[in-house]
């Protein structure tokens, strides 16, 4: 798992060195994408980081094209943060190698497999979460 992590993270680095992003950046880009949208204080405790922090990582992804700040339509005096999707092909084409791979190395798997290996991912991917706010305060 360390070594799968590692690679991804490495991944993740070239593809915000392509686009100009701090790794941070493209983890916040990613939560919104997943999760959007969102407030700021929400992005922040699911990314753990400190709200004053994440200021500077929305400016960011503003000015780069990446995120919009808008009103909160059921609460005006709220922000909610939005992934815009005009940039998501860039995104995309970078990940395409890794995507294509991925896809080769399900092929070989049948359908039972494939779902004990998808519970085994969506335990761990829980299990960090639950690990990462915790060392949050959260």
């Amino acid at each position: 798992m360390r070594e799968l992590s590692l690679q991804l993270s490495l991944l993740d680095h070239q593809v915000g060195g392509r686009l100009e992003l701090k790794d941070v950046d493209v983890d916040c880009l990613d939560l919104v994408n997943r999760y959007g949208p969102l407030s700021p204080s929400a992005l922040a405790k699911r990314a753990g980081l400190h709200p004053a922090t994440l200021t500077g990582i929305l400016d960011r992804l503003e000015r780069g094209g990446w995120v919009a700040r808008e009103r909160d339509p059921s609460d005006r005096r709220a922000v909610l943060v939005r992934a815009l999707r005009e940039r998501n092909a860039e995104l995309l084409g970078l990940y395409a190698g890794m995507n294509a791979s991925l896809e080769e190395i399900c092929e070989g798997y049948g359908a039972a497999e494939l779902e004990v290996v998808a519970d085994f991912l969506h335990r761990m991917a829980h299990a960090g979460r639950v690990a990462t706010e915790e060392l949050a305060g959260g």
